[in-house]
């Protein structure tokens, strides 16, 4: 209490010392004072109220306990009233056991009055309700039939209850009522005919369908009230519960698997279609009737049925019972692919479950998947090995069938620009096609991955192609006028390659997501297709130089000086190819063209290496490199002429400088006039050098020796980088037969 009282003096003077901070402030002690002296009364008169709302409740609270004991007094003295009238009334109620059992036996006394009429009835109504049950009156058999269960359920509850150990008056109730149990199977049956045929019947007439209902509803509501019973007093009478519904849904569950069952009407051996067909039925069975369901059955069933749901889920759980029992059958590629199209797109589509009519009453989604997850992958493992195995087997075939093409007599077929070409490519392409739009409809997974399988093969098939190629060259050379249109197959053969690289670059654009990334397989593709144009380019252009050997072997000979046709010939047997030659897609055509530019010049420049000819004197040089300046001069009009113009004079200008070596009269000048053609054509060798001034005839030993030396001491500067001329060419040193015949040997290569 003293340190409240002393917090209290200490606030006090805290509040006044904050209150006369100033001496202005003394002026208003007295209004200080009369505020605080309102705010002391203010709390001492919350104070008080709370005091005596306080006690006031107390005061309340001791008036209802006391009452409270009153009362638990008044009720501890009627139990004890209660406890003695009941041990006075114990006697009073054996005494009754008497009245007890005369209830009971008047009770069934009452049931069997009651059911009198019934019971000696029971043949005639059992031969009414066989009737009825034969002309389709169910309802009204039905009616019948409860009645007779209701005169034999209550008298034997009745017996049961008098003594439920008397079996042998409740053997003779169920015998005398034995019947009963006959009708009860036999209008069973008829609910379960009717049922089977539901579907039919609600289109045509529901009537029946919903006495049906109607009948299955009351034997369930009878069960429930039998088994209730049973909990109550121990008895159920025979037959019960029936269990009717449950047996109505096993038997709509039997009758839609049996309309998935039946839709089958083909095998593979008779029709190749057998499963699309199969499958399409099955979409539409199923499709119009969970329509029929939705507008017309659900109307037959109570709503607590949810009708619609459940034949919703009977339909998926029979179509995914018969899915599954077809993937364990031995199916093809297409078959396949057929089959997981329709489990993964069709099945949910707007043309099945998921027509928008359809979707507003069930989710789809909530549906379990057709097929596993594992055997789908199962499948589609099984599909690519088959694709694997039967495009092999496709690709050989139609290599097969285009290499018997080759051998014909009539030209290849011509694309709208002219160029040559033949189906393969086509063919090839037209297999890859379906199956990829066939696996597109499956996933874009799959799609890729089949895609890859395909560029896989494509790349094994272009190997085979190639080795094709080469020996059907080959086979050729063996005698060279067979096949007739060598040539012109050659070229197709040329051409393929290009429209295999576009058909590939096509097929990416349309079913590769990752089309612009080039992969390890489109490089190897393209590396052979590659491959296989050039070195069909090659083995048209020996086939030219075949031809020209014995007109290249004329050059620079003594025949050539004099009067020899030989290039005339060569400038029109090289136009002659090469007006087959324009059937050539670009850019192998230009290649190709630049590539026999550069072998005409090299086997030209061949010729003056292997120093056929001596110029005797003067004259003899002017005269040949006088031949030679013209001769390159028709080359380079032809070629300008096979190329639209292109300029490579550079090509024929090696042979005009080779014709101012042996053209110069001043020997002294050698050295320069050599020193020009090397800076002009850096490729140049010392054996190519020693082999021009053999031919010119007049420099001696000493001068040649110069020669070679000054210009290994000075060397001339080059003029750039140049495409080589002199590198593949070799000077021989040997006899002149000897040098004819390695000639001709490295053109057949």
């Amino acid at each position: 209490m003293e340190e409240t009282n002393r917090e209290a003096v200490a606030t006090a003077v805290q509040r006044v010392a904050g209150m006369l901070q100033r001496s202005d402030q003394l002026d208003k002690v007295e209004q200080y004072r009369r505020r605080e002296a309102r705010k002391k009364a203010s709390v001492e008169a919350r104070l008080k109220a709370a005091i005596q709302s306080q006690l006031d409740g107390v005061r309340t609270g001791l008036s209802q306990l006391h009452n409270a004991l009153g009362d638990v007094k008044d009720i501890q003295s009627s139990l004890a009233d209660v406890s003695k009238d009941w041990r006075q009334s114990i006697n009073t109620i054996e005494n009754l056991k008497d009245v007890k059992d005369a209830v009971v036996q008047h009770s069934q006394l009452a049931s069997a009055v009651e059911n009198l009429k019934n019971i000696f009835s029971v043949p005639e109504i059992v031969q009414e309700t066989q009737d009825l049950i034969e002309q389709g009156e169910l309802l009204q058999a039905h009616r019948k039939l409860m009645d007779l269960e209701c005169s034999r359920d209550d008298l034997m509850y009745e017996q049961y209850r008098m003594d439920s150990k008397n079996t042998r008056d409740m053997n003779l109730i169920h015998s005398y009522f034995g019947e009963v149990q006959g009708l009860s199977d036999d209008l069973a049956k008829q609910l379960w005919m009717v049922l089977q045929r539901a579907m039919g019947m609600v289109r045509r007439d529901p009537t029946m369908l919903v006495s049906v209902v109607r009948i299955i509803e009351r034997e369930e509501k009878m069960d429930r009230r039998m088994l209730d019973r049973k909990k109550q007093t121990g008895f159920i009478p025979p037959g019960r519960p029936k269990g009717w519904k449950e047996r109505m849904f096993q038997v709509l569950e039997g009758t839609v698997s049996t309309r998935i069952e039946s839709t089958q009407s083909e095998t593979r051996d008779s029709d190749k279609m057998w499963l699309v067909r199969l499958l399409e039925l099955t979409r539409r069975y199923v499709h119009d009737d969970l329509v029929v369901v939705k507008n017309l059955m659900v109307q037959c069933f109570p709503p607590h049925y949810n009708t619609f749901d459940r034949f919703f889920r009977l339909y998926h759980g029979a179509v995914s019972a018969r899915i599954q029992e077809l993937s364990t059958e031995d199916l093809e590629a297409n078959e396949i692919v057929s089959l997981l199209t329709w489990v993964l797109n069709t099945y949910k589509s707007a043309e099945m479950m998921g027509d928008p009519e359809l979707r507003s009453e069930v989710d789809i989604n909530s549906l379990e998947p057709l097929l596993p997850q594992e055997v789908v992958e199962q499948l589609l493992s099984k599909y690519v090995q088959t694709f694997t195995s039967n495009i092999t087997g496709w690709l050989r075939k139609a290599l097969e069938t285009d290499k018997k093409d080759w051998q014909k007599d009539t030209e290849p077929e011509a694309d709208q620009d002219g160029y040559y070409q033949t189906t393969l490519p086509a063919i090839v392409f037209q297999m890859f096609e379906q199956n990829l739009q066939v696996a597109a409809q499956i996933d874009d997974t799959f799609k890729e991955q089949v895609l890859k399988l395909c560029l896989k093969q494509m790349n094994s098939f272009l190997l085979r192609y190639r080795e094709e190629a080469v020996g059907f060259k080959e086979e050729h050379l063996k005698d060279r006028q067979q096949p007739p249109c060598y040539v012109q197959y050659m070229i197709a053969i040329i051409n393929n390659c290009q429209t295999f690289s576009e058909s590939i670059n096509s097929l990416k654009r349309k079913y590769s997501a990752s089309a612009s990334e080039p992969s390890v397989s489109d490089a190897a593709i393209e590396r052979t297709l590659s491959e296989v144009a050039r070195e069909g380019c090659q083995f048209l252009l020996d086939e030219v130089f075949l031809d020209l050997e014995h007109h290249l072997n004329e050059l620079l000979t003594r025949k050539w000086l004099t009067a020899s046709p030989a290039v005339d010939t060569i400038c029109v047997t090289v136009e002659d190819y090469f007006n087959d030659f324009n059937k050539i897609k670009k850019p192998f055509n230009q290649e190709m063209t630049n590539e026999a530019h550069r072998r005409v010049v090299v086997e030209y420049i061949k010729a003056v290496m292997q120093k056929r000819i001596t110029f005797k004197n003067a004259d003899e040089r002017r005269d040949g490199a006088d031949k030679m300046i013209k001769e390159a001069d028709q080359f380079k009009f032809l070629f300008k002429k096979l190329t639209a113009r292109e300029d490579n004079d550079r090509l024929c200008d090696a042979i005009a400088a080779i014709a101012e070596v042996f053209k110069l009269t001043d020997p002294t000048l050698l050295y320069l006039e050599v020193s020009t053609l090397v800076s002009k054509y850096p490729d140049i060798r010392e054996e190519h050098i020693l082999a021009l001034l053999a031919v010119r005839g007049d420099a001696s030993r000493d001068m040649r020796q110069m020669i070679i030396e000054t210009l290994s001491q000075n060397k001339p500067s080059y003029a750039g980088v140049t495409q080589p001329i002199f590198k593949d060419i070799t000077v021989p040193t040997m006899t002149m037969t000897s040098m004819t015949s390695m000639a001709t040997a490295k053109l057949l290569k």
